[in-house]
């Protein structure tokens, strides 16, 4: 079921790949919150400068929730077209003027990005008038553990990134990476579930009117991770797996093994839960995506499905 949004405000639905792109239309210029992942910026450009976009509208500003490759792997190619500053959350500013591959999960889970610099740090708490609306920046860690989100009272709106889907949300990592993720995705849920939202708009998929509905999904997911670490471990190798497959666009399948025994992500948790060849990984992450139809064997490759 669509639900309506005001007018200054567009979301240009993307994929698995890209995150949404959300446009904030002002009378004295454009915000855009999260740029996609970096293979898209060509289409981001397009969308952001088409007649649902800026059409034309200076851009004052691009925020990102979190800076995961598919939210910010385009920030640079609009810093480039717009001359735009880039505000990202403060929990992300160091890791994103180091360029820190291994927390901005960019080298070490296979993923990448062009290298951009921030201009400002936002603040959980902190009230921005972005699209002649006001946003107020929410703390929401878990998924990313400086990521932010974004709510606005008045048309009881809610941006949230990967915090929150219509089912379920990003991947959490595991204990042995970060002890405080799942607690904090708990935290997190039950903070957004006291808002008076009327629609979500997600990190990936249509906005959504169902937010009890999703809040109560979501918390099912995590008490399922809670009893189930191994469960947890296998759900974020498969997500990074078939991120890269959407990516790739295609994989030999007799060169994934390598790629396991390479990747920084796969190599550590099979040592923290796994302990299996890169061989028996790769069969078994490949054998669980097949049976859910996330992905096909076709001719020697693993494909999407």
């Amino acid at each position: 079921m669509s639900v309506a949004l005001p007018p200054q405000v567009h979301v240009f639905v993307r994929d698995w790949l890209s995150a949404n792109n959300v446009v904030l239309k002002g009378r004295d210029g454009c915000v855009v919150v999260d740029s996609g992942y970096v293979k898209h910026a060509p289409l981001t450009l397009a969308l952001v400068a088409s007649r649902m976009g800026l059409d034309g509208r200076p851009l004052s500003k691009l925020v990102n929730t979190h800076c995961h490759s598919d939210h910010m792997g385009g920030n640079a190619a609009l810093r480039r077209a717009y001359a735009c500053p880039i505000a990202v959350p403060a929990g992300e500013a160091r890791a994103v003027a180091a360029w820190d591959e291994r927390t901005l999960l960019l080298a070490y889970a296979g993923q990448r990005a062009d290298r951009f610099a921030a201009d400002e740090a936002l603040q959980a708490g902190a009230t921005h008038r972005w699209g002649d609306l006001e946003w107020r920046a929410i703390a929401a860690p878990g998924h990313d553990m400086g990521a932010l989100v974004f709510y606005n009272a008045e048309h009881r709106i809610l941006i949230s990134g990967d915090a929150l889907w219509q089912n379920g949300y990003g991947l959490v990592m595991p204990a042995e990476f970060d002890a405080a993720a799942l607690p904090a995705t708990r935290a997190t849920l039950e903070t957004l579930a006291e808002l008076d939202v009327r629609c979500v708009i997600p990190g990936h998929g249509e906005p959504f009117g169902d937010f009890d509905g999703a809040i109560e999904r979501a918390l099912r997911r995590t008490a399922a991770f809670e009893a189930d670490p191994l469960r947890m471990a296998s759900h974020a190798l498969k997500v990074i797996l078939v991120f890269s497959l959407l990516d790739r666009e295609r994989f030999a399948l007799a060169r994934l093994p390598e790629q396991i025994a390479q990747v920084g992500i796969f190599r550590e948790f099979n040592a923290w839960y796994f302990r299996l060849s890169p061989e028996a990984l790769a069969e078994r992450l490949v054998n669980d995506l097949v049976r859910v139809g996330a992905v096909r064997r076709s001719d020697g490759f693993l494909v999407p499905a």
